[in-house]
């Protein structure tokens, strides 16, 4: 069972692609490929792996791609799934599907049936997006087509392909700087009938929130009319990146207090000292200075020393709160400060900061000790 990411590309994927192709071409060479695909495999990263084995397909596939897509739409119903309690088991089909987004681009109709048949083996988010800058007539001419597919890999494959800031993915700048075509695509996926699919559309809307806030606020404003549950629920998802920025549009559109009255009565640390592993331990103290009830986000904020000395915030989501007239509310909370492969650590003076609905309302320092 594979334990690391990359490990979902060692020698039982590489096996499979080999026991597939051999399905499905008459004399392939599968002892080769396999010896080929797994020389200098083990010392490569996820996907310097993917790259490494995109190559080893080009050299044992037809050159002239009009010859290699047949072999590939004909792995649909040939592909060795391997062991279903591997949760990495769908790595073994990612070379196979970024070798059509490179070696197919002359071919964008061919290369785009294939993705659709091969999606649900491992999602073409990453191959469609050469298509999508290259040939964006028709790419978003088959990603329209797709939208009522009834397989959900392939209705997902629409949102999640064209998100313009996919994480691992190429960006997609033209999208970046005008979403409207994806946004037709959302509309039309908004109430997808797969759970699935409607996460991918908020992360989509989430992702445009980065660079056109307002489209998005707007976009919810309107999906909001007549909505139910599972709708409501993309629009608070698709929301939370603005959210955690404080715009102050957002608020009042997920049903919160748009101007909160609030005061900080008392922000104090447990210790003003703590060291890489232990936890930051604080207490809030919010007092409501309205006549009326309020309903407010309220979050914090580490601001970490970078390699440079100065710091950069990272928000965390805190509590949603209902506040009478005159009420404390009194929070507490242990946040960990351990080691994490996202992030390294600096020692120095740190700072706590409460938010409301985006707004500081104090800071109060620590220091962070590494040893």
């Amino acid at each position: 069972m594979a334990e690391l990411m990359k490990d979902g590309l060692g020698l039982e994927a590489v096996e499979r692609m080999a026991a597939s192709l051999a399905n499905v071409v008459p004399g392939f060479p599968s002892g080769k490929f396999v010896e080929q695909g797994m020389s200098g495999l083990s010392g490569l990263e996820l996907k310097d792996r993917v790259r490494h084995l995109v190559d080893v397909l080009h050299d044992f596939l037809p050159g002239d791609f009009t010859k290699t897509a047949p072999i590939l739409l004909a792995l649909k119903n040939n592909w060795v799934k391997g062991d279903p309690d591997d949760k990495l088991r769908g790595f073994a089909a990612w070379p196979v599907i970024d070798y059509v987004g490179e070696h197919g681009l002359e071919h964008p109709e061919q290369a785009l049936g294939v993705l659709r048949q091969l999606t649900p083996f491992f999602s073409a988010e990453f191959a469609i997006r050469p298509f999508i800058i290259h040939h964006p007539e028709t790419a978003f001419a088959c990603l329209a087509e797709w939208t009522d597919d009834p397989d959900e890999h392939v209705r997902r494959l629409v949102s999640e392909g064209s998100r313009p800031r996919l994480p691992w993915g190429q960006q997609l700048p033209a999208i970046i700087a005008d979403p409207a075509p994806t946004l037709v695509l959302l509309e039309t996926l908004k109430d997808d009938a797969s759970e699935y699919v409607r996460r991918s559309v908020a992360n989509h809307l989430n992702d445009i929130s980065k660079d056109h806030p307002e489209t998005v606020i707007e976009v919810c404003k309107n999906w909001q009319r007549g909505a139910g549950p599972e709708r409501q629920w993309i629009v608070r998802h698709a929301t939370r990146t603005l959210v955690k920025a404080g715009h102050p549009g957002v608020f009042g559109l997920l049903g919160f207090t748009p101007e909160p009255q609030l005061e900080l009565a008392k922000l104090e640390l447990a210790s003003g000292e703590v060291r890489l592993g232990e936890a930051l331990e604080f207490l809030v103290e919010l007092v409501s200075t309205c006549q009326e009830k309020q309903k407010v986000v309220v979050d914090y904020a580490v601001h970490h020393v970078k390699a440079n000395g100065k710091t950069r915030p990272k928000v965390f989501k805190f509590r949603n709160i209902d506040i009478g007239a005159g009420q404390v509310v009194r929070l507490e909370k242990r946040h960990a400060i351990r080691p994490i492969s996202t992030r390294r650590y600096y020692p120095g003076q740190h700072a706590l900061e409460i938010l409301v609905n985006g707004r500081s309302l104090g800071v109060a320092p620590f220091k962070l000790a590494i040893e």
